[in-house]
């Protein structure tokens, strides 16, 4: 994405669609299996190369295992891509 705020903001929006699962009990986590691959694939294309592909695989993991919704990794990604990543560059 060009925009790191874009990129910021449809993190955040994807990380609250994937909290959506808890406000139906009982089936949220069924929607979770539909969910995930949805989520590994949009990461993967927001964040390329290897960056894209373990956001990926992580974001698989959190969203299909059942209680690990809370977690944002769209917007940890977002962290690490242009806060923590952009520091370790600036310090070299």
């Amino acid at each position: 994405m060009k925009n790191k705020y874009s990129s910021l903001f449809l993190g955040v929006l994807f990380d609250a669609i994937g909290m959506l699962s808890f406000t139906i009990p009982g089936i949220g986590e069924f929607t979770d299996i539909v969910w995930a691959p949805i989520a590994s694939f949009l990461i993967y294309k927001m964040y390329k190369g290897t960056e894209g592909k373990i956001g990926g695989l992580i974001t698989f993991v959190d969203e299909i295992l059942p209680g690990l919704d809370v977690i944002p990794t769209f917007t940890l990604m977002w962290i690490y891509k242009f806060i923590i990543q952009k520091e370790s560059i600036d310090v070299s």
